[in-house]
């Protein structure tokens, strides 16, 4: 029978990992994503510490902020509008004084050191090829947070750019955590103030990067998310009404294939198990004191002790423990 659509393969990855490797993502919203998929299904996950960045070289120097536990210098730092903020994370990162402000980056920047120093794997998602260069400074910023248009120079990364980019961020990385593996993706989001056309130009040159840097670098693989929603979910049943972020279903299609290709086998089957759990722990019962009820509950406790070796499960336990009236 004939196949009508075109399945983009993800090969088994060479090193894959389960619940007991740490797990940092980093960069466009595709990395909060698979990130909070991770946590949910009880990795110790740290899910994009610094916001939403879209470019490749914003992503690498915040990261690079956490590798060294070093502060961004004065110059990233603006007030608009009464609202404190650094031109080198997102605009969820703010105060209303410059004081508040560096007491939240330092605790971020901390967080971030701390958890990478123990990590094993980072994931890392570029969304744009295009970038704002200040006229001041000539630096990229992360985030224009409203500042006029006069104030950057909008212009495309190269290929060559980002390579170099990452290379000091591997290096960096590979002298703090020498066992350390990177998975790099290509967002699947268009950007379409970009307009279209220049959004291909853009994503080109993300693909085109990569390649270059999975081939460079050891311990470096590429996961295709771009191409699992461009080719194989080539349908616009798999967007959202703005016709631009992949829905839930293609977000699960594309999380199946993810954890295919670098989740190893046993905690495939944790993962398979907890979301029967899950789904069994959101039900909410009309007679919650049932002899029914009560040996559903005592079937979900006996479910999770067993997997209390492979995850912390305790809050959950806790959880079904309180609702459990017969002994």
């Amino acid at each position: 029978m004939k196949t009508f659509r075109t399945i983009v393969s993800t090969p088994a990855s060479k090193w894959q990992f389960g619940l007991k490797n740490p797990v940092f993502t980093a960069g466009s919203c595709f990395a909060d994503a698979i990130g909070s998929r991770l946590y949910s299904n009880k990795f110790e996950a740290m899910v994009n510490p610094f916001g939403i960045i879209y470019n490749p070289l914003s992503i690498h120097r915040a990261i690079l902020y956490g590798l060294s536990n070093t502060l961004p210098g004065e110059d990233t730092f603006l007030e608009n509008d009464g609202i404190h903020l650094s031109y080198d994370f997102h605009s969820e990162v703010a105060a209303y004084d410059k004081k508040e402000l560096m007491s939240t980056i330092t605790s971020m920047v901390s967080s971030a050191h701390g958890f990478l120093k123990n990590t094993s794997r980072l994931l890392i998602t570029y969304g744009t090829a295009w970038v704002y260069e200040r006229t001041d400074t000539h630096e990229i910023v992360a985030n224009c947070h409203k500042v006029p248009a006069a104030f950057f120079k909008k212009r495309l990364l190269s290929e060559q750019e980002i390579v170099a980019s990452f290379k000091m961020l591997f290096d960096t990385l590979k002298a703090v955590i020498p066992d350390a593996k990177l998975i790099i993706t290509v967002s699947p989001v268009r950007h379409v103030k970009d307009t279209l056309p220049l959004n291909s130009v853009s994503k080109a040159v993300l693909r085109t990067a990569c390649y270059a840097i999975t081939t460079q670098f050891t311990d470096v693989e590429y996961f295709p998310a771009f191409e699992i929603m461009m080719d194989d979910l080539r349908d616009y049943r798999f967007y959202k009404s703005d016709m631009l972020h992949p829905t839930q279903e293609a977000e699960d299609y594309i999380w199946d294939q993810f954890i295919e290709s670098y989740i190893d086998e046993d905690t495939r089957k944790f993962i398979k198990e907890w979301k029967s759990i899950s789904a069994a722990m959101s039900h909410r019962p009309f007679h919650p004191t049932s002899a029914s009820h009560q040996k559903f509950l005592n079937d979900t406790l006996k479910r999770l002790e067993l997997l209390k070796d492979k995850a912390d499960v305790s809050e959950e336990i806790r959880i079904i423990k309180e609702q459990i009236t017969t002994p």
